[in-house]
């Protein structure tokens, strides 16, 4: 019987010690290698202020990039923060070398600040970027009508009537 425990005891140390090896060399551990090739996207500007805007205003702004390496370029859809805020983004590959633009649109009816997001996702390197918009939405200004008086001080002025 003690030989039966013996051979039992280092079958389950044997199989411990390769299941140990077999995690240790699993490719999760591993770096992934980066593609030396592969498109890179260069923005302008990854902020766009508004400043002052007029509720209701046009709150459509573009973000210029480039791809900058060495692939052509894929978007994926950018997701923005809200559904306030709406982009619109090229659907065919973007070449080395060349430029293209995402457009933002923000809904201006409420007033307030603006302090939105977009995440612009790609085959890029650098494979999520965030792009940013911000601002403050003023009330339209009311149109003032000079109001009418009833002033019964003041003598009324006649017309006189020729015959």
């Amino acid at each position: 019987m003690d030989m039966q425990k013996l051979i039992l005891s280092i079958v389950l140390v044997v199989f411990t010690v390769f299941n140990i090896k077999a995690q240790e060399t699993t490719p999760t551990t591993q770096t992934p290698q980066l593609n030396p090739n592969a498109p890179e996207i260069s923005f302008d500007k990854t902020v766009h202020d508004y400043g002052t805007i007029v509720q209701g205003a046009d709150g459509t702004c573009e973000f210029k990039f480039t791809n900058t390496g060495k692939e052509p370029l894929i978007l994926s859809k950018p997701q923005s923060s809200c559904g306030c805020t709406v982009p619109t983004w090229p659907q065919e590959p973007i070449l080395p070398g060349k430029s293209d633009v995402i457009k933002v649109t923000y809904n201006t009816h409420n007033i307030g600040g603006i302090n939105k997001t977009v995440t612009v996702t790609s085959n890029a390197k650098t494979s999520r970027v965030v792009l940013s918009i911000r601002g403050t939405v003023i009330a339209k200004p009311t149109e003032t009508v000079p109001e009418k008086t009833n002033d019964k001080t003041s003598t009324p002025t006649t017309t006189p009537i020729s015959k």
